[in-house]
């Protein structure tokens, strides 16, 4: 079953995002207080996947009028090719042109074969026609990468 996150998914889906290897946690966004910013601002866009009772995917996504944007959009290895991911991305997507957004990107690390072989599977276009810069404002927002 796919659904709205909400608040009462964050613990939940904290521990499954410790369990991604490769998984890029920040360490102000992604904290309770930083999500729960991001999902009052995008209250009906990010979706959790819920398997045998529990929870075995996320996405969030948000958007900021014009453009969404998903963010750590992952399945627990145990669920993977069982058409859990695309289901959330459709899911979101929706989610997205209910609020009249007609475009979504998102960034995918290159080292992350699993997910730029997901994006590049289920028809999304890598662009290379652009560069991607960001300017750090608060250096305790680090990222720690999940190495296990």
């Amino acid at each position: 079953m796919i659904r709205t996150m909400t608040m009462d998914d964050y613990d939940e889906v904290y521990r499954l995002w410790k369990r991604i290897r490769g998984f890029g946690i920040r360490s102000l966004d992604d904290s309770r207080e930083g999500v729960e910013r991001f999902l009052r601002r995008n209250p009906t866009t990010s979706v959790v996947a819920v398997k045998d009772g529990r929870i075995v995917g996320s996405i969030l996504c948000g958007h900021d009028g014009r453009r969404g944007c998903f963010y750590h959009v992952c399945v627990d290895e145990a669920y993977r090719r069982h058409g859990i991911g695309r289901a959330m991305v459709v899911h979101a997507m929706k989610a997205l042109q209910e609020e009249k957004i007609n475009k979504v990107s998102l960034l995918a690390f290159k080292r992350n074969d699993i997910g730029n072989a997901f994006w590049n599977t289920i028809g999304w276009t890598e662009r290379l026609d652009l560069n991607y810069y960001d300017f750090t404002l608060n250096e305790a927002n680090i990222t720690a990468f999940n190495e296990q």
